[in-house]
């Protein structure tokens, strides 16, 4: 019994979960880091799960089973090891970083040395996945995108969380990294508006998505998890703006919420039907 698309590409969408929220809380430790006050224990404690969730994502690679009937195709096997060498050296070097923040390393070349890692592991995954080379920029686009938003998120209620330990930091980082999400976010809608009108997945024509049986799962990402995190990320910028640091806090958590589900969303639409969204 042939088992349908949309189960297939489970495991690849717990790969882009994992590696979204790996690559992108590291992205926002590391500008953090560099352009606020946020303490040593924060900033270690985001690379440590980064570090995690790599391996996690790490352990799932090794472990993916043939596309079938996905529009992915099955990566070269030069493409598949250089995607998990650079997953495990990602995984390394977050946690070198946690040496770094104490001096026993140069900071900022451990930072760049791992974002170049996560980096590679998207690039990879994308030129392997992609049914084609073209295919693949657009592919690599929605990753990083969507790093950036998935995990941005993480790194944003971690550090919202730190204030009830640290009531006298700054809210500067906080507010940075409201930012960022806000900008992140208003880029994944500009993005969706290009994809759904003109096309971007794999064959995909100019309206196809906002057509058939797709219809309701794009209308969903755009309403819950781009519009709807739009929203509250704007209101906790405001908040943390305010040092209302715990109602920030909760806002955060249920942006983190509606953008995991998109996602998920936009993974299986891509895996299953070729989708951009």
């Amino acid at each position: 019994m042939t088992l349908p698309p949309i189960v297939q590409g489970l495991p690849y969408m717990v790969w882009v979960i994992l590696v979204t929220l790996a690559v992108g809380s590291f992205i926002f430790v590391a500008l953090t880091r560099q352009l606020s006050d946020a303490t040593r224990g924060y900033l270690g404690f985001s690379a440590f799960l980064a570090a995690t969730l790599a391996g996690l994502a790490l352990a799932v690679d090794t472990g993916l089973p043939p596309p079938g009937d996905l529009v992915i195709v099955s990566s070269s096997p030069a493409l598949a090891a250089v995607r998990q060498v650079a997953l495990a050296a990602f995984t390394v070097l977050a946690i070198a970083y946690l040496l770094a923040l104490r001096g026993r390393l140069p900071i900022l070349p451990t930072a760049v040395e791992t974002l170049a890692a996560g980096a590679t592991v998207l690039v990879a995954a994308a030129v392997g996945w992609a049914p084609t080379l073209p295919d693949a920029v657009p592919l690599l686009v929605q990753l990083a995108v969507l790093s950036v938003v998935t995990g941005g998120s993480l790194a944003a209620i971690v550090l919202g969380h730190w204030y009830l330990v640290t009531p006298r930091l700054s809210e500067r980082p906080l507010v940075l990294q409201s930012r960022w999400l806000l900008a992140a976010i208003g880029l994944q809608v500009l993005l969706f508006v290009v994809w759904t009108t003109l096309g971007g997945g794999p064959g995909q024509t100019a309206f196809e998505a906002l057509a058939g049986g797709t219809l309701l799962l794009v209308v969903l990402r755009l309403l819950v998890s781009l519009a709807f995190p739009l929203v509250l990320t704007y209101m906790a910028m405001r908040t943390a703006l305010t040092r209302s640091m715990e109602s920030a806090t909760g806002l955060l958590y249920i942006n983190l919420a509606a953008v995991m589900a998109g996602t998920i969303g936009a993974a299986a639409l891509y895996v299953s039907g070729g989708i951009l969204v």
